[in-house]
């Protein structure tokens, strides 16, 4: 008898282990509910005790999850329809109104598509496309001058919304709406902004366009400094060239100078004995090997030939 009590407390005992005794792992939080109603939640991971075939846990995440949407094509403020594909983080807050509102993981999915879609397209709506795409210090390259219009009224570019801004205001009004649920929502980014097909081709075009322009704006100005240095060259070159051939006139009249100076003194010495000279030196230029002279007996070229025959 006794042996049997024993084993129906052993066998009892099994079954409240099984039943009653759960664990919750780091980075998970639980929830007991009694015939389907919450009666309490457990924060802390460990071993934790519930009663058999009565109560039943239920199982959320502490950790931050991720939320994708799907890319929309939404159009801009100033008209322009493009892709917007949105993520966002979030974690459960409180369980037991997340569980009471949605359930689990697969409804909070569900309830952030309609609540965060809806904030974007208000968001991208509302603003221009210049807007969603750069942040509020950019600054156009040197040369580019930006002009908006909106509705038929121009808008400065320090008069626009950054990137940043929208976000920001984008996250403040979508968590708004997610406390309800047990839901805290820490961030919204948009991942990727595209023109759709359509206006595409015409963006692309635009950016050759722009790119162009500062292109021949920067040959402009490069043709221009090359006329500058082209033109200082040759106004150089012709000084240079100016002081050259003024020295070089003065160098050959100091030498015509100094030459004429030379024959006038030596001529000055012995007249006879110079132009025998000179009359010598031009027979060897003017005779030749073969060559023959016809000259006049009263030539004076031929006075010193005549006086060496006699």
């Amino acid at each position: 008898m006794k042996k049997q009590l024993l084993i129906v407390i052993i066998v009892l005992a099994v079954i409240v282990a099984r039943g009653g005794l759960f664990v919750v792992p780091e980075g998970e939080q639980a929830l007991l509910t009694q015939f389907g109603k919450p009666v309490g939640g457990v924060q802390q991971a460990g071993l934790h005790f519930k009663i058999p075939m009565v109560q039943e846990v239920h199982r959320f995440q502490k950790r931050i999850l991720k939320w994708d949407g799907d890319p929309n094509q939404i159009p801009t403020k100033d008209k322009k329809y493009i892709w917007v594909d949105t993520t966002a983080r979030w974690k459960i807050s409180d369980p037991l109104l997340f569980f009471k509102t949605v359930q689990n993981e697969r409804g909070a999915q569900s309830r952030l598509d309609d609540i965060i879609d809806s904030v974007v397209r208000d968001a991208v709506s509302g603003h221009l496309l210049v807007e969603l795409v750069r942040g509020k210090d950019y600054t156009p390259p040197a040369g580019i001058k930006e002009s908006f219009d909106i509705e038929g009224a121009a808008v400065e570019p320090e008069d626009l919304f950054g990137r940043e801004e929208i976000l920001d205001n984008l996250l403040k009004k979508a968590g708004a709406s997610t406390p309800e649920y047990g839901i805290e929502l820490i961030d919204v980014q948009i991942k990727r902004i595209n023109y759709v097909e359509q206006v595409r081709q015409r963006v692309y075009e635009r950016m050759i366009s722009e790119r162009k322009k500062v292109a021949a704006q920067y040959r402009s100005e490069g043709e221009g400094e090359k006329a500058d240095i082209l033109g200082q060259m040759k106004k150089e070159l012709r000084t240079i060239e100016s002081q050259a051939y003024r020295q070089s006139v003065e160098i050959r009249g100091e030498a015509d100078a100094t030459a004429a100076s030379i024959f006038a003194e030596a001529y000055g010495k012995d007249r006879e004995f110079y132009a025998f000279v000179r009359t010598l030196e031009s027979y060897r230029k003017a005779i030749r090997d073969n060559s023959k002279l016809v000259l006049s007996t009263n030539s004076e070229f031929y006075q010193y030939l005549q006086s060496a025959s006699k």
